[in-house]
């Protein structure tokens, strides 16, 4: 990646980390709040390398956390298996497709939605947790689908693709 690669990234970073803890809560319940985070680490397992990539999943998973609230390395641990299992599969599909990054946002949306769930069943006593994990999955599932779909409209995603 170049610098003026890294910088983008950077600015969609932390402006996804500010629209994500300061603006969203005030305007959009919480369980409605898109994982701004997970989109951009999909988009980053899909279009980049390992040898970046991972790091910065990771990097997007604490951040996740830190501004979360939830216990820190939770979602570290669970986008770092997703990149990592999202990566093992993009290179036999064609990662420029629109459909894929939504489908594959909403797959990793899940597969998060399931670690975290396991984890914390794991590591915590409070019967709460799980049912306050469960009544906010459905609509963060479709509000990341959306969010993602979005993203493939801005950023022009099939336009090398040839209409028949």
């Amino acid at each position: 990646m170049n610098r003026r690669g890294v910088l983008l990234l950077l600015c969609i970073v932390v402006a996804s980390i500010v629209i994500q803890v300061s603006l969203l809560p005030v305007f959009i319940r919480p369980s409605f709040k898109p994982d701004l985070l997970l989109v951009i680490m999909v988009f980053i397992a899909l279009r980049g390398s390992v040898e970046s990539g991972a790091p910065l999943a990771w990097i997007l998973g604490l951040l996740n956390d830190v501004c979360s609230g939830l216990f820190l390395g939770l979602n570290a641990a669970t986008y770092l298996i997703s990149f990592l299992i999202i990566k093992s599969i993009s290179d036999r599909l064609y990662a420029e497709s629109a459909f894929l990054f939504v489908l594959t946002v909403v797959g990793v949306t899940f597969v998060n939605f399931t670690l975290n769930l396991l984890l914390i069943a794991l590591f915590t006593t409070s019967p709460g947790v799980v049912y306050s994990m469960f009544s906010e999955f459905f609509p963060r599932l479709l509000v990341n689908a959306f969010v993602a779909s979005l993203v493939t409209a801005c950023l022009g995603f099939d336009e090398n693709v040839p209409s028949t």
